[in-house]
C-alpha cells in the first residue's frame, strides 16, 4: 500500500495540464452529490453520461493520479471523491480574508457552501469607514490598516478581493508582505505578485461573454 500512495504522489508532482485541474472540481462535486445519495461505485461510462465528458477523458484525467479504479469495477464513490479532495487540498481547514465589504463580498461571506468545503470566512476589510463596525455573519467590517496584521496574526490562507482595480494592486501588495500565500481575484485586472502567491483570478464578463458567443454560434448554425 505504501509503493502505490508513493507512486500516485510521484505521478501528483508532475506536471497537470490546466485543463485537467479545472476537471478536478467538477469530478469532486459530481461524486460528492452520488455520495450523498448513497452510490457505492460507479463505472466511467456513467460519470461520463453524468458530466458530459467522454469516458476516455475520465480515464486520462485520473490516470494522471494513479488512476483509482478497477476494471470491470469501475470507481469506489467515496474513495474516489476523498482521493479527489486531497489532491485539492480539501481535506485541510484554509483561513479566508474578504477585502471589500460591497454588495459581492457581502454576497460572499454569506455564502455556507464555502465552509462545508473547508473555507472558514475570517474577517472582512473596507475603506469605507460608514462600514466599519457592521457584522457580516457575526464578523465586524474593520478598516484595511488593520489588514496586513491581522493575516499575520491569525493564519490566513487566502484574500478574496472584491474592491475596484484602482485598489487592488495596492491591496494585492500589502497582502503579499503580509504572507498571504493565494488570492482569489474579483477585480477587472490581472495582478502582478511574486509567483509564490497563487491567483485565481474571475472576470465575471468573460463569462458573460462566453455565453454570448455560444448563443451566437448556436443561432448562426440553424
Amino acid at each position: 500500500m505504501g509503493f502505490l500512495i508513493d507512486r500516485r504522489l510521484q505521478r501528483v508532482e508532475k506536471e497537470i495540464s490546466q485543463a485537467v485541474i479545472a476537471r478536478l472540481p467538477r469530478y469532486f462535486r459530481y461524486l460528492g452529490e452520488l455520495k450523498d445519495q448513497g452510490r457505492e461505485r460507479i463505472s466511467s461510462r456513467e460519470l461520463s453520461r453524468l458530466m458530459h465528458v467522454t469516458a476516455s477523458q475520465i480515464r486520462q484525467d485520473l490516470n494522471n493520479f494513479g488512476g483509482f479504479g478497477q476494471q470491470g469495477y469501475g470507481y469506489n464513490v467515496e474513495y474516489l471523491y476523498a482521493e479527489i479532495g486531497k489532491i485539492l487540498g480539501l481535506d485541510k481547514t484554509h483561513h479566508l480574508i474578504i477585502i471589500g465589504a460591497g454588495n459581492l463580498g457581502q454576497a460572499l461571506a454569506n455564502y455556507m457552501n464555502f465552509e462545508r468545503r473547508g473555507f472558514i470566512f475570517t474577517g472582512i476589510f473596507d475603506i469605507n469607514r460608514e462600514l466599519h463596525g457592521k457584522k457580516i455573519r457575526g464578523i465586524r467590517v474593520r478598516p484595511m490598516e488593520e489588514m496586513q496584521r491581522f493575516v499575520r496574526e491569525n493564519n490566513i490562507d487566502i484574500a478574496v478581493l472584491t474592491i475596484p482595480k484602482d485598489g487592488a494592486e495596492a491591496a494585492a501588495q500589502k497582502l503579499t508582505e503580509a504572507g498571504i500565500k493565494a488570492i482569489w481575484n474579483f477585480a477587472h485586472m490581472d495582478l502582478d505578485v511574486p509567483e509564490y502567491v497563487q491567483v485565481e483570478n474571475v472576470h465575471l464578463s468573460d463569462s458573460l461573454i462566453k455565453l454570448s458567443y455560444m448563443i451566437n454560434q448556436y443561432e448562426n448554425g440553424k
